[in-house]
């Protein structure tokens, strides 16, 4: 039985971050590379912003996928990325232990290839009452018709897909936060940073 949706919130929600290597990163062909790590660097640092556990993980790094691209290993400030050889990080033990850890039932997952990495975890975890969501501009795959096919298949399962700017700020809430500037300037959002540069101006 499906769980009831409930929103995330600062005490609720954990990031997954899967398998974004260089190796992985050389074959994406459904968006830019640039794009994709400026996206997927924006949500872990406002993942941090917002005080959200963070739990990063590769697959076969030393042989077949190599390391986490280095932008977003500086942007996870050094903390523990484990590696595994299963393709489904949810069959890997350690890794759905961390996840339980955090206590938090509400996961936004992150993976490339997007319809292996993150939404097979997904489906995984919500059959096991987790609420997942997929930050779709934060995975990456390799052909247009993999992605359609990989939104298709979430959304027959009734697994929700958004983005990842759209994701923080919801759980950001409320923009008189006091953290708010500082999440906006995380997530780097061209148009929000041209804004800034308006609402200075109007002040002089």
């Amino acid at each position: 039985m499906k769980t009831k949706r409930t929103r995330m919130n600062r005490d609720n929600t954990a990031v997954l971050l899967i398998d974004h290597q260089v190796g992985l990163l050389t074959g994406v062909r459904d968006m830019t590379v640039s794009d994709l790590k400026h996206n997927v660097v924006g949500l872990a640092k406002a993942a941090k912003v917002l005080g959200l556990p963070v739990v990063a993980i590769t697959t076969a790094r030393d042989s077949m996928w190599g390391p986490t691209a280095p932008e977003l290993k500086e942007a996870l400030g050094g903390g523990e990325i484990m590696d595994r050889s299963t393709v489904n990080a949810w069959d890997f033990a350690p890794f759905v232990d961390a996840v339980k850890a955090t206590g938090r039932d509400h996961l936004i997952i992150a993976g490339l290839s997007f319809e292996v990495c993150a939404s097979l975890p997904a489906i995984s975890a919500q059959e096991e009452g987790f609420q997942p969501i997929v930050a779709i501009d934060a995975c990456g795959t390799f052909t247009p018709a993999k992605r359609e096919a990989g939104v298709a298949r979430l959304a027959a399962l009734g697994i929700e897909v958004s983005d990842y700017a759209t994701l923080m700020v919801e759980i950001m809430a409320d923009n008189a936060d006091p953290k708010a500037l500082e999440v906006y300037a995380a997530l780097d959002m061209p148009f929000a940073v041209l804004m800034g540069q308006v609402a200075g101006a109007l002040k002089q």
